[in-house]
C-alpha cells in the first residue's frame, strides 16, 4: 500500500510540473506570437503549451546516477535537465515580465526568447529520456 501512495504522490508531482510547463508555454507563446504576425495562431500556442508540458514531465525529475567510482563520469543527461530548465523558465520569466509590464522590446529579444524556449524544453526532453533509457 505505501508504495502505491509513493507512486501515486510521484505522478501528482509530475503532471503538476507539466502543467507549470504548459502554462509556460502559454506565456511563450503569448509574447513571441503577439510580436510575430505569423505565429499568431491557437495552433502555435498549442504547440507551445504542449512542449512545455513534456519537457517540464520528463526533464525536471531526471532520475540521477549513483555516486560511486564505477560512475565518476560526468552525468550528461542531469547537467541537460538542468540546462534547459534554466533556459526554459528564463524564457518564460523574460515573456511574463514583457507581458505584465506592457514592454516593447526590439525583435531581436522576440527570437530569442524563441530560441531559449525550444532550446531549453528540447534539452529537457532529450535529457529526461535518455535519463530513462539508463535505468
Amino acid at each position: 500500500m505505501r508504495f502505491r501512495f509513493r507512486k501515486t504522490a510521484h505522478v501528482f508531482e509530475r503532471v503538476g510540473l507539466a502543467m507549470a510547463g504548459a502554462a509556460c508555454g502559454l506565456f511563450v507563446g503569448a509574447y513571441v506570437g503577439s510580436a510575430i504576425p505569423t505565429l499568431t495562431t491557437q495552433g502555435f500556442l498549442l504547440l507551445m503549451m504542449l512542449l512545455g508540458g513534456i519537457g517540464f514531465y520528463l526533464g525536471i525529475d531526471t532520475p540521477q546516477m549513483p555516486f560511486d567510482d564505477a560512475h565518476s563520469q560526468i552525468d550528461a543527461a542531469e547537467l541537460m535537465s538542468a540546462a534547459g530548465t534554466l533556459s526554459a523558465t528564463l524564457t518564460a520569466f523574460a515573456s511574463v515580465a514583457v507581458i505584465v509590464l506592457r514592454l516593447d522590446p526590439h525583435m531581436v529579444w522576440t527570437w530569442l526568447v524563441l530560441v531559449g524556449w525550444m532550446a531549453g524544453v528540447a534539452m529537457q526532453i532529450v535529457a529526461g529520456a535518455k535519463a530513462r533509457l539508463r535505468k
